[in-house]
């Protein structure tokens, strides 16, 4: 190949790329987006949003403004069914895609599944842990489970949704471990932890991203994480995996649209998430949340939401959500 020739290939292809760059699509989008949350302000799913939004605006790789509604209440069910009702709207995205969506997705009462929506990418997932008091009587996880097996049903957990990750990893540790525990359901995960703090309950698998300043304030301690690997901010504490537990949880941080949406406005606005994924201030936050990196792409999510079904499905028949066949 020529020099010119070549050179004109690389124009070209730099051509592509720029136009292919979402800050500068045409037509897309028209209006503002809205950003639809299905917990409350300040829970962890809430500041993904924000941060996501604010990154978008401030790198400029969306034109119009974005708004973050939160539409609480029904386990999640009131944002899905409001996302279910903007079907080929591609300005409204749910930006709180994870465990509870599947959950509800399986709940038939619900009207709710997974091809009502669009999924575009997943950038993290949010760790989960075992989290006690400072004050509590119990110094390790084995100290727990003993005495969750002692007295089955004595101890409370706590958690922001009654299907959500943190339910999904107490389910987890009683079948690993044999021990059983009361549950209770709170408004967001935070309110779970203050729950823990204000010793109403003995403890919480919410998301160590939440808990972390009170952790940091020696308010609350941190028993097990349900990483790979231990975390980097609670060096002595062991992850579930290292104690022997074939667990490894999180609350997945992603995004959709409704189903329907145009497929292009489904690939720029991945492409803008995935440069919102190798920002500067997605990293800053990424490792100031203690997030697992996680990047899956519009197809690759789809994937995994839809082989995570099958897993929620069981459990969710075990804790009596839905009915057993």
């Amino acid at each position: 190949m020529s020099i010119p020739t070549q050179l004109a290939a690389i124009i070209l292809s730099c051509l592509s790329c720029f136009a292919a760059t979402p800050a500068l699509a045409q037509g897309y989008p028209s209006r503002p987006l809205e950003f639809v949350v299905h917990t409350g302000p300040g829970a962890g799913a809430d500041r993904v949003a924000r941060i996501i939004a604010d990154i978008l605006a401030r790198e400029k790789l969306i034109a119009q403004p974005i708004t973050v509604s939160n539409k609480t209440g029904g386990a999640g069910t009131v944002a899905f069914n409001y996302l279910k009702s903007k079907r080929s709207d591609p300005h409204v995205i749910l930006a709180s895609v994870s465990s509870t969506l599947i959950s509800a997705s399986l709940r038939p009462e619900f009207g709710i599944n997974l091809d009502q929506f669009t999924p575009l990418a997943m950038l993290a997932q949010d760790p989960q842990a075992v989290i006690v008091a400072a004050d509590s009587p119990y110094k390790t996880f084995k100290d727990l489970i003993d005495a969750a097996k002692r007295e089955p049903g004595a101890l409370v957990g706590s958690i922001g949704s009654p299907t959500s990750s943190g339910r999904m990893l107490l389910y987890m540790i009683e079948q690993e471990t044999g021990a059983k525990f009361k549950v209770v359901s709170m408004k967001s995960g935070a309110e779970a932890l203050i729950s823990v703090m204000g010793g109403h309950t003995q403890l919480s698998t919410e998301n160590v991203s939440e808990g972390m300043p009170a952790v940091e304030s020696k308010k609350l301690r941190v028993l097990a994480v349900s990483t790979l690997r231990r975390m980097a901010i609670v060096p002595d504490t062991p992850t579930l995996k290292e104690l022997g537990y074939n667990i490894h949880i999180g609350s997945g941080r992603g995004l959709a649209m409704p189903a329907g949406v145009p497929k292009e406005t489904v690939e720029h606005m991945e492409a803008a998430l995935y440069r919102v994924y190798v920002s500067a201030p997605w990293k800053a936050h990424a490792q100031s949340s203690h997030y697992e990196n996680i990047w899956k792409g519009s197809a690759e999510f789809t994937q995994h939401l839809q082989q995570r079904q099958a897993w929620v499905r069981g459990f969710l028949r075990d804790i009596g959500a839905v009915a057993k066949p």
